[in-house]
């Protein structure tokens, strides 16, 4: 009986994982508490979660940080994303490593990466190589290396380009796997008029599937406290966050409602290596 239940479980996991990937392509990635509140429209944002979104912003940082995350999906604890990574910053450029995990003893993937993002006048450009490994009890597992790609330029001071290429070599699952893993597209503009205030568009394309489009808002309430708000198409969801943001470190909440899936919460909480 309990066999036949992990069977159950492993079938019903891969299914939600499958219909993920179908969103967005990389639908449990950790993204940052930042991120999700925008609706995840952050090829344009140049943090310590670039090591995640978009390793082109990454040298974008004002100092070396450490930033770590917890994304609990629909109530069920088998959907659970936790993440944490590294940004060392140098003059002009940054480095970057972030190891994430999602799932449970019955299916789950585990990434590691590294990465360099350099600032060249205008345009911040990064390229990065993870090792992600997919396991299904029963099945066995899969690893493959992936490279991604990405770059954010400021047009104006108000106005900024990113794009982001993610699996460029379309690695597949592992090397006994026929399926490859999502090769995803995204760019996207962002527009802030002052300090206190930035909207972000952007569009992202899984090369197999119909495109995703991501709305983003982020409003300083405070001094040190900011609002945030998004939404995507294809299918319709909307985030909500809010976020904390003292001078060493930061802390980041937000909300995604599904329209038939449920609600997800993230966490993130930065710490700023800043000297005295």
């Amino acid at each position: 009986m309990a066999k036949c239940y992990k069977l159950f479980l492993v079938l019903w996991l891969t299914s939600f994982w499958n219909i993920a990937l179908a969103q967005t392509g990389t639908e449990a990635f950790p993204r940052g508490g930042r991120s999700m509140g925008m609706g995840n429209a952050n090829v344009t944002i140049g943090d310590v979660w670039s090591i995640f979104n978009n390793i082109g912003g990454l040298s974008k940082i004002d100092f070396s940080q450490a930033t770590f995350s917890y994304d609990h999906r629909l109530g069920i604890d088998e959907l659970t994303t936790l993440a944490a990574g590294a940004a060392i910053k140098g003059k002009n450029k940054a480095f970057g490593l972030g190891i994430s995990s999602f799932g449970s003893e019955y299916f789950s993937q585990n990434q590691i990466g590294i990465g360099l993002s350099n600032q060249l006048g205008i345009a911040s450009l990064g390229i990065k190589v993870n090792y992600l490994q997919t396991s299904i009890e029963g099945f066995g597992r899969g690893a493959a290396a992936v490279i991604e790609f990405g770059g954010v330029a400021e047009l104006t001071p108000e106005l900024f380009f990113g794009a982001h290429v993610y699996n460029i070599t379309r690695a597949k699952f592992g090397k006994n796997s026929d399926d490859r893993l999502p090769t995803t597209v995204k760019a996207g503009i962002s527009y802030r008029p002052s300090s206190k205030l930035m909207v972000n568009l952007e569009a992202e394309k899984d090369i197999l599937l119909d495109p995703l489009l991501k709305m983003g808002l982020e409003y300083n309430l405070l001094e040190r406290l900011w609002a945030r708000v998004g939404m995507n198409t294809n299918p319709g969801k909307f985030f909500f966050g809010i976020g904390f943001r003292p001078k060493r470190f930061h802390i980041d909440y937000a909300l995604t409602q599904h329209p038939s899936l449920g609600n997800t919460h993230h966490f993130s909480f930065n710490y700023l290596f800043i000297g005295k």
